[in-house]
């Protein structure tokens, strides 16, 4: 199925839920207090579709005096690699202590596709430049957004900077290429996750949005260790056409 090696890029942008907010979303909350993100940090994983091998994905996290600096990678691997080539890179930056983003950039090599893009959150507005490498058009967008907004991948991290107990939410303005939507993360309950790099006692949280893509056509989960880390060890997305899982396989302090 030639669609499942997009889903390594889905899940490393798991966020990017598409649609209008009908109304402004709540502001986002500042991270907790007593919460440190990871720093000089690399985390590895691999994307499964259903049981087979679809790819594997990078989280690098670093910091630069009052932000935190986050590249991911994503490829596909093995069969799925012959049919639908995947090579893709994100990097975005974000405020430690507010959790503000102030932005995010992309390169797409997805089969015949190749776009590079970059969003920068300033003055309460989102400007987007992007360029398609295949035809040679670029497009420049501006559009207004909340004062502080998280972006697609500074999410994922930023959603661990709150406290996370069963049977509490929160809610994050996620703002990409002229849209903000409003994504509830509803954490779920307490389970024990077996990966390559261990077993780890989590807390599993469900994204939830009111508008987009993931409303209409499945559910996702992210496992969130139960500690004072909150580093995600596992992501799936249970879809129509089946079900893709990023599992952790190992960490490295570089």
């Amino acid at each position: 199925m030639i669609r499942c090696p997009k889903l390594v890029v889905r899940m490393v942008c798991f966020w990017a839920l598409a649609g209008i907010a009908q109304s402004p979303p709540p502001p986002l909350l500042p991270p907790a207090a007593n919460f440190s993100f990871l720093a000089k940090q690399t985390l590895n994983y691999a994307v499964d579709w259903r049981v087979f091998p679809a790819g594997q994905a990078t989280f690098h996290l670093d910091q630069a005096g009052t932000m935190q600096h986050v590249i991911a990678t994503a490829e596909s691997i093995g069969a799925v690699n012959l049919l639908f080539r995947v090579n893709d890179r994100f990097e975005s930056y974000f405020n430690r202590t507010t959790g503000c983003s102030s932005s995010f950039a992309k390169q797409l090599q997805e089969g015949r596709r190749q776009i590079t893009s970059s969003l920068r959150f300033m003055d309460g507005k989102q400007v987007l430049q992007e360029k398609n490498l295949v035809s040679g058009i670029s497009k420049s967008q501006e559009a207004p957004i909340p004062p502080c907004v998280t972006d697609l991948m500074s999410g994922i991290f930023y959603g661990g900077s709150q406290p996370l107990q069963p049977g509490a939410s929160f809610h994050m303005p996620v703002a990409d290429a002229m849209r903000v939507v409003d994504v509830t993360m509803k954490a779920e309950a307490r389970e024990q996750v077996v990966t390559l790099a261990g077993t780890f006692q989590t807390i599993r949280v469900q994204p939830i949005a009111d508008a987009g893509v993931v409303k209409n056509r499945g559910n996702i989960w992210i496992w969130y260790t139960d500690d004072e880390r909150h580093m995600p060890v596992q992501m799936r997305a249970r879809l129509f056409w089946g079900t893709i899982t990023m599992r952790l396989v190992s960490t490295s302090s570089k």
